[in-house]
């Protein structure tokens, strides 16, 4: 933010300097564009040079001509901004200059910073008298002295705030705004030279991301490329058989977080991969036996989400996959029986549905496949959380198919906990009822 001495000495001729400047910068890219398209994409368009070749290498030349006239379009917002700041901060400071001179002629001094104070170099020595012993005028003096830096002080601002829309406007000038012209990081070919209109643009911007009151929290993982296998036991001790894993990644992003607001609360995450990997393992305890494994070629990713509002809450879920995959799986234990089994090669993609209430809660999922597969899971026990869940689906596809699933589960305490709730929520209702008879009697 620019200080009242640099507001007053800075030599704001340079800003029409650099637009002229800017504007010679148009006129050679103007040049470049006509030699490249004469010498260059000319010639993919002359009967000399046919077929896929010349198909191919047109569509690109074209990309690298339109940057050449979108680096114009540029150029030429640049040098419109700068007169503009110019025309704008010329006219502050006029204003400012003419706050200080009649500060001035009113009887006050103000300093190379700004500071006003009451210029007592001229005052008689009846005027200086008082000043040390009349509290009347003393007072319409400090009175005077604030009223002059309040107005100095509210200039400055104006021109802090005009050059903060200045600086908004020149880094959003450059930014390559058209995700259609061949290149994420070339020349805005939507560029225009009017501080307002991205001022305005800042502003929808700044409206869209408010949080009115949100709490949010989340964190982002990367990786890859990479490779590495491993493979470790058996452990009788730990109670394990062996596992083995292998993998040939080309990356992995996951982004995770949530949004909370008084009784409300908004959860999501999503992941991506792409690669190869495998992995196997078996285990077993005086609870039960369990092993799995698993294998995908390809890519995958999934999206999902949960609203809840106390004790109701809806979730949904998005994922898809390409490549070939299958897993296989087995568990045997106190709280029930799991196994299940799937192959797929192909793609596929789908979705799931559910909505919970008080502890009681139910899901409908539906996934389209194109390519063989086939699948098949039964599951019936209690959870980690201690919830009680039967889950089910069947899939089958001898080239276009899909599957469908259903799950219903029920956490006992958390159903003795909101019927709790509710039984306190009509107690105290009871209570108000009963208060309010009272004082009508």
């Amino acid at each position: 933010m620019p200080t009242y001495h640099e507001i007053m000495t800075t030599d704001l001729s340079a800003l029409t300097t650099a637009a002229e400047q800017w504007d010679g910068m148009a006129k050679e890219f103007h040049k470049q564009e006509t030699v490249y398209r004469r010498d260059v994409y000319g010639i993919t368009l002359s009967p000399g040079w046919s077929g896929l070749s010349a198909n191919a290498a047109s569509g690109r030349f074209k990309v690298t001509l339109q940057q050449f006239q979108a680096a114009q379009s540029e150029a030429k917002a640049v040098a419109s901004l700068l007169r503009e700041a110019h025309t704008d901060f010329t006219h502050l400071r006029k204003k400012l200059e003419s706050a200080r001179g009649d500060a001035v002629k009113a009887g006050m001094t103000v300093s190379e910073g700004g500071v006003v104070s009451y210029d007592t170099t001229k005052l008689t020595d009846g005027e200086r008298n008082a000043l040390h012993h009349e509290p009347d005028y003393q007072q319409s003096v400090r009175k005077a002295v604030t009223s002059w830096q309040t107005e100095i002080d509210r200039l400055v601002k104006d021109m802090c705030d005009a050059d903060a829309a200045v600086e908004n406007a020149l880094t959003r000038v450059v930014i390559d705004s058209d995700v259609s012209d061949g290149t994420l990081v070339g020349f805005n070919s939507h560029a225009h030279g009017d501080v307002k209109t991205y001022e305005d643009e800042a502003r929808r911007e700044a409206a869209r991301t408010r949080t009115d009151g949100w709490k949010s929290k989340g964190k982002t993982e990367t990786s890859g490329p990479g490779v590495g296998a491993s493979a470790e036991g058996p452990d009788w001790g730990e109670g394990k058989l062996g596992e083995a894993e292998a993998h040939a990644d080309l990356g992995s992003a996951s982004a995770e977080g949530s949004m909370t607001k008084g009784p409300w609360k908004l959860d999501g995450k999503a992941d991506a991969y792409a690669g190869a990997k495998g992995s196997a393992e078996g285990s077993f305890s005086q609870d039960g036996v369990e092993g799995n494994a698993s294998a995908l070629a390809g890519g995958q990713g999934s999206a999902e989400g949960k609203v809840n509002v106390g004790p109701v809450g809806v979730s949904g879920k998005a994922e898809g996959t390409v490549g070939g995959e299958a897993n296989a799986n087995l568990g045997v234990d106190k709280e029930g029986v799991h196994l299940g089994g799937e192959a797929f090669a192909g793609a596929k993609g789908g979705g799931e549905f559910g909505a919970d209430v008080g502890g009681v809660s139910a899901g409908f999922s539906a996934e389209g496949w194109a390519g063989p597969g086939a699948e098949a899971t039964v599951d019936y026990g209690k959870n980690e959380q201690g919830a009680w869940e039967l889950s089910s689906k069947v899939g089958l596809s001898p080239g276009l198919g899909g599957e469908m699933g259903l799950n219903f589960s029920i956490d006992p305490g958390e159903v003795m906990h909101t019927a709790g709730d509710l039984a306190d929520a009509v107690g105290h209702g009871v209570g108000s009822l009963g208060h309010a008879v009272t004082s009508i009697f």
